[in-house]
């Protein structure tokens, strides 16, 4: 016996379904959910990456409803025009403030209103006019920073390089000038009331003014003699040690001026006692297009040991001012301590100085 379908049942039952949905959206909208909702026009004029149909709306971060259309506009590419939909007392003012917000780790847009200052605006009926940028996430925001930052960058790369040129010239005249810094700094702390500094014991060398049966000729002809170039360590007043280690007694010593300094001063007027007629210029005061005397201070220490010893080694060379090197020799002088104390230092230097002086001036009034 074949059963036949109840049609009539089947039919009822969907529409009873289908008026059941109806009736529940409607019961959601009007009485069980939100409420009765406003709708209101946004405009952005900034891309809205990500924001969607159907995206929370948040009024003073306390989701009121939701986006309910999304468009552009034609004729104003840069636009984009939004739909809310959000609780009819909801108070969205003529000067309430539009954003757009991002979520969770995620980053979900939503749409973000913010109460105006004035509760006696009316409410809004034109389209509400979004901040500008209100739609760039952090993400955006930060790469756009960064593009300024390379955009300015590459505009001033020429200053920048400069500027760094310029410091690394500064650090290497402090540098060179540590010895001078740090007596000022001294001086300013004596005159601030600050700890008093020790007092310093100075010690000097001494200009060669006879060159003996060494003397040669006169010298060939006017040179240009610079302050010798020397390594960061060799730019001191201290006394230096080889190994290099605090030695008992030498704190409180230090030479007139920096090494390199004294020894330009002191070799000038070795210089002018051979030959004062042809001494070389410092270089700040000479001509251009003259020969230049260039040395390179080696070494000015004390070489400890059984038998501590005061070295100075420096490199000579004769450049011709079209910058042909025409001579070149190394010079090298020792000269034992008695005892390892500042002044027999001192005075072993000097003669060490002397020797190297008498060699230096002889050799340039006639190179090989």
């Amino acid at each position: 016996m074949e059963i036949r379908a109840p049609y009539v049942v089947v039919g009822a039952f969907v529409l009873s379904a289908i008026v059941a949905v109806f009736g529940f959206v409607y019961w959601l909208n009007n009485v069980g959910g939100i409420g009765k909702r406003e709708s209101y026009q946004l405009v952005f004029t900034d891309p809205v990456p990500g924001l969607l149909v159907g995206a929370g709306v948040l009024f003073n971060g306390i989701r009121v409803g939701e986006v309910t259309a999304l468009e552009l506009v034609p004729e104003r590419p840069r636009e984009v025009r939004a739909t809310i939909a959000v609780a009819e007392r909801t108070p969205v003012h003529s000067d309430t403030r539009v954003g757009v917000d991002f979520q969770g780790l995620t980053g979900v847009p939503v749409i973000a209103l913010e109460g105006g200052d004035d509760p006696a605006a009316p409410p809004a009926r034109a389209p509400l006019v979004a901040e500008k940028g209100a739609g760039r996430s952090m993400t955006q925001a930060a790469r756009d920073a960064l593009r300024r930052v390379d955009a300015v960058l590459s505009d001033n790369a020429a200053p920048l390089h400069s500027t760094i040129d310029n410091l690394s010239t500064f650090a290497e005249g402090l540098a060179r000038n540590t010895p001078k810094l740090d007596g000022i700094v001294a001086g300013l702390e004596r005159m601030t009331g600050g700890a008093p500094a020790s007092r310093k014991v100075v010690y000097d060398l001494h200009a060669v003014d006879d060159f003996g049966p060494q003397r040669g000729g006169l010298l060939p002809f006017p040179l240009a003699m610079g302050e010798p170039t020397a390594i960061a360590r060799l730019q001191t007043q201290r006394f230096l040690f080889t190994p290099d280690e605090d030695v008992p007694g030498f704190a409180n010593s230090q030479w007139s001026d920096s090494l390199p300094a004294l020894l330009q001063a002191r070799l000038q007027q070795s210089f002018e006692n051979y030959d004062i007629s042809h001494a070389p210029l410092r270089a700040d005061n000479s001509v251009d297009g003259v020969p230049r005397l260039l040395i390179d201070l080696r070494r000015f220490e004390i070489a400890l040991g059984s038998q501590p010893r005061a070295m100075i080694a420096l490199s000579a060379k004769i450049v011709s001012s079209d910058g042909q090197i025409r001579a070149a020799q190394l010079f090298e002088e020792a000269a034992p301590l008695t005892t390892l104390a500042p002044e027999n230092a001192a005075a072993a230097f000097d003669i060490a100085f002397g020797a190297l002086a008498r060699k230096l001036v002889t050799w340039t009034s006639s190179p090989a």
